[in-house]
Order: C-alpha cells, then sequence, then structure tokens
C-alpha cells in the first residue's frame, strides 16, 4: 500500500476591489485523487476583513464559502457543479474568475493524510 499520496491545493483569497488586485487569504481548498478527497478549511476574521473592506457583508462571503463546502462534499445540495465528478469539482472551483473569492494557482505535494495536511496548510497560509 503507498504511504504518501499527490494532493492538489489552493488558497482561497478574499479579493474586496478587483481592480486593485488586493487580497487577503482566508482558506484552503485540498484535493487528492487517489483518497477521493476534496475538502476545504477557511476562516474569517470579521475585523482583518473589515480592514479591506469597512462596508463589507460578512454573511454574504461566508454564504459563498459554504457553497465550496457544498460543492466538495458532492450531491445536489451543491447544486449542478455538486453533482460533477470529484476532479471537475476542484477544477471548477479553482478555476480563474474576477469575483471577491478567488483561488490562488494550484500547488502540488504528498501526503499520508490529505484531511491532516489540509488543516496544516490552513493553520500554515491562514492563521
Amino acid at each position: 500500500m503507498q504511504d504518501r499520496y499527490q494532493y492538489e491545493y489552493a488558497v482561497i483569497r478574499f479579493v474586496p476591489l478587483v481592480e486593485r488586485e488586493e487580497f487577503l487569504n482566508i482558506g484552503v481548498i485540498l484535493y487528492c485523487k487517489d483518497q477521493r478527497f476534496l475538502e476545504a478549511a477557511f476562516t474569517l476574521d470579521e475585523k482583518r476583513l473589515r480592514f479591506f473592506s469597512p462596508s463589507l457583508d460578512i454573511q454574504d462571503i461566508e454564504n459563498h464559502l459554504r457553497s465550496f463546502e457544498k460543492i466538495c462534499m458532492g450531491g445536489p445540495d451543491g447544486g449542478p457543479i455538486g453533482v460533477l465528478p470529484i476532479a471537475d469539482r476542484f477544477r471548477w472551483l479553482t478555476a480563474t474568475r474576477s469575483t471577491v473569492l478567488q483561488c490562488s494557482k494550484v500547488h502540488i505535494g504528498f501526503s499520508k493524510k490529505p484531511g491532516e495536511t489540509l488543516l496544516r496548510l490552513h493553520k500554515q497560509l491562514i492563521l
């Protein structure tokens, strides 16, 4: 049995003014094909977010991030994207877009336990 699995991840970013290209890292999404693993972890620090955007609707951002979680879990609760194969869901979530929530480029690594790696990356890159 293989002891390390290749995974892909991207950082989820809050981009209040797309034209300024400033962002705040708020989450991580991780996909591991061999383990059929796709999850996102995020933290909304209201004080830091308001620094970037004083009139921000925090609940709206949280709702969008909850959509990320539903799509990761798969199934009809994730809408039309949620019923796609797991790799397609990851590619859709990490696709380049011009919205207040964007993802970094996709990075690759190896891990024995993708869930633990997601938490480590979240702590390292977000908290």
